[in-house]
């Protein structure tokens, strides 16, 4: 009986590395497969991780000295020489798993955006986790790498990168847009003192001065100044709300709003249509998002299932 070789296998990214040990060739491509997640009917070829020479020979195989580190290439995978980042050995790989062979990888760097294309393979819906810097990321990553890592096709990646760029703009001018709005409350909350303090002087210090109106409505009403400027603004309103607010504008009902915001009937049934559609447009969003989540997990604990009963299989 041949005698157990002591050997590593990784897929072509090197995100994995799996310690073997293997009596032949062909044990090394069914048990290297079970473990990099490859299906057991797909076809695998192995390299040598190191210059990418094709082993097909078990006689070659039993020559190469032991700790010998093969990469397994599946479908469209190819090799690809390994990375140098600030002048040393900058292994694309994270993960070392020793199985059966005492041999454990050095501690290694990877660039960033590997990990994040590494999240989103297994989930898409992920990316609805991340933040906008790990987004940002993302988006600076090389598409040709990038696209390998993730198994799709660089035109695909490209579209990608280029929604998360919209993303991540559209962000910044709601930034923007949020701090133009600070600064233009401040000036009106500075002219309304500067307006008390002239009006206080005017009627000489006088002590029993009614609260306007307005304020007492808006006191009543349970609303922020805030809400109430964004409210009467010109340009759909409603899109600057936040979802909190947006559900109290539709719970308080249309006499409620009328009274508060001093409009006729017409024009407060016209905004608050305008707020319930949007309210609804989001609660559907946040329902998109979860199905798709969803969606994801179950496809992965399939996979899961598939990936156990073929170990038991064996």
């Amino acid at each position: 009986m041949t005698d157990r070789r002591p050997c590593r296998v990784c897929n072509f990214t090197r995100q994995k590395s799996y310690g073997l040990v293997v009596p032949s060739l062909d044990d090394l491509k069914i048990k290297g497969s079970e473990f990099l997640g490859f299906s057991p009917r797909e076809q695998v070829t192995v390299v040598l991780e190191n210059d990418g020479t094709i082993v097909e020979d078990q006689a070659y195989f039993l020559c190469l000295p032991p700790n010998t580190k093969f990469m397994l290439l599946h479908d469209k995978d190819l090799w690809s020489p390994l990375r140098r980042m600030d002048g040393g050995t900058a292994w694309m790989a994270r993960e070392s798993v020793i199985l059966e062979s005492d041999t454990v990888d050095a501690n290694i760097d990877v660039p960033p955006w590997c990990d994040l294309a590494h999240q989103l393979k297994q989930d898409l819906a992920s990316i609805i986790l991340m933040s906008e810097a790990d987004i940002q990321t993302l988006v600076d990553a090389p598409c040709p790498e990038l696209a390998s890592a993730l198994r799709f096709q660089e035109k695909t990646t490209e579209s990608l990168q280029e929604s998360l760029q919209r993303f991540l703009d559209r962000k910044e001018e709601e930034r923007q847009s949020k701090e133009l709005l600070q600064l233009y409350l401040k000036a009106v909350e500075k002219e309304d003192m500067q307006q008390e303090e002239q009006g206080k002087s005017s009627l000489g210090g006088a002590e029993d001065v009614d609260m306007p109106d307005g304020l007492e409505v808006e006191s009543a009403s349970g609303f922020m100044s805030r809400t109430l400027m964004v409210l009467k603004g010109k340009t759909s309103p409603e899109t600057r709300l936040s979802t909190e607010d947006l559900q109290m504008v539709v719970t308080k009902g249309i006499d409620t709003m009328e009274q508060v915001l001093g409009w006729n009937r017409t024009r407060t049934s016209e905004l608050l249509q305008a707020c319930e559609a949007e309210l609804t447009k989001r609660l559907q969003q946040v329902q998109a998002i979860q199905s798709v989540r969803s969606s994801a997990q179950e496809s992965g604990e399939t996979c899961a299932e598939e990936s156990e009963a073929t170990q038991d299989n064996n």
